[in-house]
């Protein structure tokens, strides 16, 4: 039943969760993974695909007349047919693209010569036991990669540039810092995943990273919405800071941020772990890869980063500084005026103190009240005077 009245209050956006209250702890978990993946990228760098480093690609048959190899068994195959002609080349994992007898297993190698890719072709023609058209080679140059690079990293500028224009005008440019940071932030964590787990870039890779920034914008465009509808007018006359604000907007939309980023990565992860995994649709791996990391930070930074950003900057506006002052202090003065006052109590030491009631309040200086005399004068009450006659 619990739960279930938490799931209620997440839908309706009253679950009251404290994100942007707690926007220092955001701060300094979004820092210190921001160093763990700047480190990364400085020491260990990328594993650049041939597109980008250079060098050549050789694709052996998965089935040949006497045999079938595996992974391993066609990486071994390869490489030593290529270390047998240049002895220090480097030489990447084999893998394998599709299944059953018309797969094959693509393994890339550092840059070599044209007679060297064709030695290297003659002795795998020769250990496999297959035909020479069975077995191809390309050479890729490093400048094509470096074209793709330039051109990307136009298109990035471009993109944020017209990201900033759009925020500032359809809201303010307040509001278009925070979504820049956060979107930098997603952009910066998932090349520190690459880096760290090694995953290779290629051209698949650049475009998913193009593909993710209009995501996470999406998500932090819906967040600010509502923040701007929540915060209208609010130093007018309002019962809660901007922060405060801020953060039932969030959590407004907390439900819809989940759910659109639920189904966004369902058919990723799909792409990813069934096309890529499963079926050994190698050229999907790369593209999955990026779109499934960089749309699962997006969803997070929106929610935990973006917001805080936010209200941070709004906080240090004069105007809201003093409505912020403002309401903090009438909810100071609401507190000491619902108080309660301490009460006097009779105590044994002093049988003959008077007990002060709530709501009567003794003058100062004021003398005690005398103490009433029970005794008869004249007698019990049939000894009481009568008239005269």
């Amino acid at each position: 039943m619990a739960s279930s009245g938490l799931a209620a209050r997440l839908y309706t956006g009253e679950a009251n969760i404290n994100i942007v209250g707690r926007r220092k702890m955001w701060f300094v978990a979004a820092i210190a993974i921001v160093i763990i993946s700047i480190g990364s990228i400085a020491i260990r760098g990328f594993q650049l695909g041939i597109e980008f480093a250079g060098g050549n690609e050789f694709i052996v048959p998965a089935t040949t007349s006497s045999q079938t190899l595996n992974q391993d068994q066609a990486g071994d195959v390869v490489a030593q047919a290529v270390h047998s002609v240049v002895p220090d080349a480097e030489v990447l994992a084999a893998q394998q693209v599709g299944n059953g007898d018309d797969s094959f297993f693509r393994v890339r190698t550092s840059a070599m010569t044209t007679s060297e890719s064709e030695q290297v072709k003659t002795a795998l023609v020769s250990d496999l036991g297959v035909t020479a058209d069975q077995v191809s080679d390309n050479q890729v140059s490093a400048a094509w990669g470096g074209a793709v690079t330039e051109k990307a990293v136009l298109g990035l500028v471009v993109f944020l540039v017209l990201v900033c224009a759009y925020l500032i005008v359809r809201f303010e440019w307040r509001m278009a810092v925070a979504a820049l940071a956060s979107l930098m932030l997603d952009l910066i964590l998932t090349a520190g995943v690459y880096s760290l787990v090694g995953f290779e870039v290629t051209p698949s890779t650049v475009i998913g990273f193009l593909t993710i920034l209009g995501y996470s914008l999406y998500d932090v465009v819906v967040v600010f919405d509502k923040v701007q509808e929540n915060t209208r007018g609010i130093t007018a006359g309002s019962s809660r800071t901007y922060a405060e604000a801020t953060n039932l907007a969030v959590n407004q939309t907390l439900m819809r941020s989940l759910n659109t980023g639920l189904v966004a990565l369902l058919p990723v992860g799909g792409l990813l772990f069934i096309g890529a995994g499963l079926f050994g649709a190698g050229t999907l791996k790369d593209l999955g890869l990026v779109l499934f990391v960089g749309m699962g930070f997006g969803v997070i930074s929106s929610i935990v980063f973006a917001a805080p950003v936010l209200s941070a900057l709004k906080d240090r506006e004069p105007k809201i500084k003093a409505h912020n002052a403002r309401v903090l202090a009438r909810r100071a003065s609401r507190s000491d005026d619902v108080a309660p006052r301490p009460e006097r109590t009779r105590s044994a030491a002093d049988p003959d103190e008077v007990p002060a009631f709530a709501g009567t309040t003794p003058r100062p200086g004021a003398r005690p009240a005398a103490k009433r005399n029970t005794t008869n004068r004249g007698g019990g009450a049939g000894n009481r005077p009568g008239k005269r006659r």
